[in-house]
């Protein structure tokens, strides 16, 4: 395994627009790696990040945009929703397969990383948190469920490429991850900004939308800059080679406190919880005019809502019946112990959010 300062490292990171690709982008940037952000639209990535285009389901294309890099290790943020679990499987796995045969004749990759989640532990969405679930915290060690998953597809490509071509490999498995993007399928962060903004703006009540389970029982989550350092920390620590590791901030907290924390940051109340689910994709289902408007009086950059909140995820994670945590004693026995309060990270993207002009 290398040394983190025997040479200048090129990094590739694919999904690079994206709330974990742009935030490891801007750390790989700053430590002093050359850095090159593939992505289908790689535009507005961090500042010292060179773009390359390709849509990763055409083989070819991605060989085309990858013929002349020479990453040293790759970073695999990125996965495309389908409507079913079959397709998701099929779609995620050929992009992971395509993009590791375009880097295979340079014959430079000594490291890939892979950016996974909690689905992990509480299945597909077709059968999300349903069924014989494990024992939280989650735990590296557990078993894969007994059901079809495209994140076991995506993993079982890296180990297949890794085991014939010879690089190290790590998994990481965030819980939400809070960070900055527009027009990414899962952001809770940005999803609960638009909506204390709508709130505000309409005087409607701000209302948790989850599940008793969620609003009393334990959680985590995972800011997109630290889920960045362990990334880069896997990568660096010999140790850590061909290992898998949960990712979280390192606190634990129960929403009816979060959710109090985000109103005060917005100046809202929260509301009451009375006990029921309330969706937001039911509740921000007609916000689409009210947001263009507000972006209007404001002089928001982004009038198009649907490229700034994603509620079916925020409602999925919000929603489940059961309280998750995760351990994270393997990657801190091992000597990350990178550490960040939740509430910072909500606070430290609504203040980015705001100065970006995507919220009022």
């Amino acid at each position: 395994m290398k040394e983190a300062t025997d040479m200048t490292r090129n990094a590739l990171v694919v999904g690079a627009s994206g709330i974990t690709g742009s935030a490891l982008c801007e750390q790989l940037v700053r430590a002093g790696w050359n850095v090159q952000g593939l992505a289908r639209n790689p535009h507005s990535l961090p500042a010292g990040v060179q773009p390359l285009a390709a849509d990763l389901r055409d083989a070819d294309a991605t060989r085309a945009a990858l013929s002349a890099a020479r990453p040293h290790d790759v970073f695999i943020t990125t996965w495309l929703r389908q409507p079913t679990e079959a397709e998701n499987i099929r779609v995620n796995a050929g992009m992971v397969r395509n993009l590791l045969e375009a880097v295979r004749p340079a014959g430079s990759v000594e490291h890939v990383a892979l950016v996974t989640g909690l689905k992990h532990y509480l299945g597909p969405f077709e059968a999300y948190a349903q069924g014989d679930l494990p024992q939280t915290p989650f735990r590296e060690d557990q078993p894969r469920l007994p059901i079809e998953n495209f994140y076991y597809a995506q993993e079982d490509e890296v180990f297949s490429a890794a085991a014939r071509d010879g690089f190290t490999w790590s998994v990481h498995r965030p819980h939400t991850v809070i960070g900055a993007a527009v027009g990414n399928a899962m952001n809770m962060g940005t999803t609960l900004a638009v909506y204390a903004s709508l709130c505000r703006h309409t005087g409607r009540p701000f209302r948790f939308p989850g599940s008793p389970a969620q609003w009393e029982g334990l959680t985590d989550m995972t800011d997109a800059a630290q889920l960045a350092r362990q990334l880069i920390w896997a990568a660096q620590t010999p140790a850590a080679a061909n290992e898998a590791f949960n990712i979280v901030n390192g606190d634990v907290f129960r929403w009816r406190w979060m959710w109090s924390r985000i109103a005060g940051w917005f100046d809202l109340e929260a509301a009451p919880f009375e006990g029921d689910v309330q969706p937001l994709e039911a509740q921000m289902a007609g916000d689409a005019p009210i947001w263009r408007e507000l972006a209007a009086v404001h002089g928001l950059v982004e009038p198009d809502i649907l490229r700034l909140v994603s509620p079916w995820h925020t409602d999925a994670d919000l929603g489940r019946p059961l309280e998750v945590i995760t351990d994270m004693s393997k990657s801190r026995r091992l000597g990350f112990l990178d550490y960040q309060p939740s509430d910072d990270a909500f606070f430290r993207l609504f203040e980015r959010l705001r100065a970006q002009r995507l919220i009022p």
